[in-house]
């Protein structure tokens, strides 16, 4: 008779397999490593497993939307993102579950290259109707702060608004 390692009857983290301190997901009561304390904020680390699947999944978007029943077969959740992102974030590795046939759909392209963008992985700048590539972006963004003759974004982002109208009534 085989004795059990006390590993093998520890709880282990759904996504990464850890057994150190772990929770249970709000969303749909699985372990998961409480390590949201290690995320360095804005450096858009994806190497904590709370955080990802609490902001990366539709599990946790429904489950924080306060929708009814199945995030599978959820409508809201359905149209609450474009088709592209209701994929990544239906599918990606941060999921315990992963939806099953997700929907077909053509891929975000650069309005100025014609490069795909991952949209869930990816840098990308939004334009009005239009996508850019990081790479593109980042030139638009140079070329507008040249035009503009502002030495940063962050001047480019004051300069903007101070060429914007009054709003709340303001005269």
């Amino acid at each position: 008779m085989q004795k059990k390692s006390a590993s093998a009857d520890k709880p282990r983290c759904g996504l990464c397999g850890k057994t150190g301190k772990l929770v249970r997901t709000d969303c749909c009561g699985h372990w998961i490593c409480d390590d949201e304390a290690k995320y360095v904020l804005f450096s858009y680390a994806r190497n904590s497993c709370s955080r990802n699947h609490r902001r990366q999944t539709l599990c946790a978007f429904h489950h924080n939307e306060g929708h009814e029943g199945d995030w599978k077969t959820c409508p809201a959740c359905r149209q609450a993102f474009d088709t592209e992102m209701y994929v990544w974030y239906a599918t990606n590795d941060y999921n315990f579950e992963k939806l099953e046939n997700p929907p077909a759909y053509a891929p975000t392209t650069c309005s100025k290259c014609g490069a795909v963008i991952k949209m869930g992985t990816e840098g990308f700048t939004r334009s009005k109707d239009e996508y850019w590539c990081q790479a593109c972006g980042e030139k638009e963004l140079q070329q507008l702060t040249q035009h503009r003759r502002i030495r940063s974004p962050y001047a480019l982002v004051v300069h903007c608004l101070a060429d914007r109208q009054p709003v709340f009534g303001q005269s």
